[in-house]
Parts: C-alpha cells; sequence; structure tokens
C-alpha cells in the first residue's frame, strides 16, 4: 500500500507567525519520518496523470507542462 501526501496551504490571519515559518515547521514534520516523503518523479513515471481513490472518490493529480500539481476531483 502506498501512500500519498499532498500538503495544501491556506494562509490565514495569524500574524504571530509567518506563512514561511509554518510552512517550514510543517515540511520539517513530514522530512522527519522518511516513509511519508514521496517524490514526484516517482508519482508521475509512468505520464502526467495519477489517479487517486480517497474514501471512495477518485480524484486526478495531474503535473502540468510548468511543473505544478493540480489536484481534481
Amino acid at each position: 500500500m502506498r501512500i500519498v501526501l499532498i500538503i495544501v496551504y491556506y494562509p490565514k490571519m495569524d500574524i504571530s507567525k509567518s506563512p514561511q515559518t509554518k510552512i517550514r515547521n510543517l515540511y520539517q514534520s513530514v522530512l522527519s519520518d522518511p516513509s511519508t516523503l514521496i517524490d514526484s518523479d516517482t508519482l508521475f513515471k509512468n505520464g502526467d496523470v495519477v489517479f487517486i481513490l480517497h474514501k471512495g472518490e477518485q480524484y486526478s493529480l495531474r503535473r502540468t507542462r510548468n511543473g505544478k500539481l493540480i489536484l481534481n476531483k
């Protein structure tokens, strides 16, 4: 079984920490357990679209020509 971690950051009006600090802390927590990190080249080795089944719903994760990721339901 392969677990895919997708991190989405939505900034809030919390001025106690900068968004960069929050993102850095989140990445550090992910990187502390290497089993939770998957390189995108591994995901897209067979093409530019990966289908993800989550709670009975199918999603598509697409890599654009610019290297961005788009997740659609």
